[in-house]
C-alpha cells in the first residue's frame, strides 16, 4: 500500500513524472529490492555505509550482507531479516526507482520523511505502512478506538485487496453527519451489533470497482454494477459476521440494497474511509447509529 501512497505523493511533489512511476510500478512487478536499499529504509545502515559497501562488491566476490557484517555495519540477525524484506514491495517499489535512475537513496529518503511529516505519521506509524500488511495499515488511517469499526474497516479492506484490486490504497477516514453520492450501495446488519456498510462514489468509479471484482466486462447499466457492489458488500459482512461468531457474537445480515440517482444519507456519525481503487475513488462508510437514514 505504501507503494501506491508514496508514488502519489511523489507524483505531487514534481520528484516523479506520471510516465516515469507508472514504469516504476512495471518494474517493480519483476524485480527484488537489493539489501543496501532495505538496509537504509530500516535505518540499520546509512546511505554511505550502504554505497560503500555496494562498491566494495565490485572487486570483491562476497555478498552484501558478508561485506555488511565484516565491516561492523550489521549482525548476522539483522542479515537474515533483510533476507526476508527482500520480497516487500515497497522496497521493491524504491528499488525500481533508484535502477531507472529517477532518483537516488538519499531523494527517497528527504522524500519519505516529507511525506511522513506532511502526513503526521509516527515511526510507528511508517513502520506498519511498510510491513504491506492490511491489517497493520488500516489503523493509521482509521483514528478511532471503537473495536467494532476498526475490526470492520480492516475486514472490508482485506476483501477488497484480496477480491478487487490488490493495489489499492487509502486515504485518512472523517466523519460525516451527510453524505451525498451519485450511487450508493449498502448492507444493514443487527444482533448482537448492528451497523450499516455502503459503498458510494461516482458512477465511472464504482462501475471499474465492479468490472474487477466480477471479472465482467458487460456490466453497462447502473444497476448490474451496483448489484456487484452489493454482492461484494455482503461478502465482506459475511467474513465479518463468521469472525465474530467464533467469539460467540450473532450478526443477523439483511439484503443489500442499491440507489443508483444522486441520493443522500444521514447518521448521527459516519466514518466515512476514502479508497483508491482500480484507478477510480470510492467512499467505505460504516455507520453504528440505528437512525441511518438514505433518501
Amino acid at each position: 500500500m505504501l507503494d501506491r501512497l508514496m508514488g502519489s505523493y511523489l507524483v505531487e511533489q514534481g520528484l516523479l513524472t506520471k510516465q516515469q512511476l507508472l514504469e516504476a510500478y512495471k518494474a517493480q512487478d519483476s524485480s527484488r529490492a537489493k539489501l543496501g536499499v532495505i538496509a537504509v529504509a530500516e535505518k540499520l545502515m546509512s546511505i554511505a555505509q550502504a554505497e560503500q559497501v555496494n562498491m566494495m562488491q565490485a572487486s570483491m566476490d562476497m555478498r552484501f550482507g558478508d561485506i555488511a557484517i565484516d565491516r561492523g555495519y550489521l549482525n548476522e540477525a539483522q542479515v537474515s531479516r533483510l533476507l526476508e524484506l527482500q520480497g516487500n514491495t515497497y522496497l521493491a517499489f524504491l528499488q525500481s526507482i533508484v535502477d531507472k535512475g529517477f532518483l537516488t537513496m538519499q531523494q527517497l529518503e528527504e522524500a519519505e520523511n516529507g511525506y511522513q511529516s506532511l502526513h503526521g505519521f509516527t515511526e510507528s506509524d511508517m513502520s506498519a505502512l511498510k510491513t504491506g500488511d492490511v491489517s497493520q495499515a488500516v489503523p493509521v488511517f482509521v483514528d478511532t478506538d471503537d473495536p467494532l469499526y476498526k475490526g470492520m474497516f480492516t475486514m472490508g479492506i482485506k476483501s477488497m485487496y484480496r477480491l478487487v484490486d490488490n493495489h489499492l490504497y487509502i486515504g485518512k477516514a472523517y466523519t460525516a453527519k451527510v453524505m451525498k453520492e451519485e450511487v450508493f450501495g449498502y448492507q444493514k446488519f443487527h444482533g448482537d451489533k448492528s451497523a450499516v456498510v455502503a459503498i458510494s462514489g461516482k458512477y465511472d468509479d464504482v462501475r471499474k470497482m465492479a468490472i474487477a471484482y466480477t471479472k465482467e466486462e458487460f456490466i453497462e447499466t447502473k444497476e448490474d454494477a451496483l448489484d456487484a457492489v452489493c454482492e461484494l458488500i455482503n461478502c465482506i459482512n459475511g467474513l465479518y459476521a463468521t469472525e465474530q461468531s467464533q467469539s460467540d457474537i450473532r450478526l443477523e445480515l439483511e439484503p443489500p440494497n442499491f440507489s443508483v440517482n444522486f441520493a443522500q444519507a444521514s447518521s448521527e456519525e459516519m466514518i466515512v474511509l476514502p479508497v483508491y481503487i482500480c484507478g477510480g475513488e470510492i467512499k467505505y462508510m460504516i455507520a453504528v447509529s440505528k437512525d441511518f437514514a438514505l433518501c
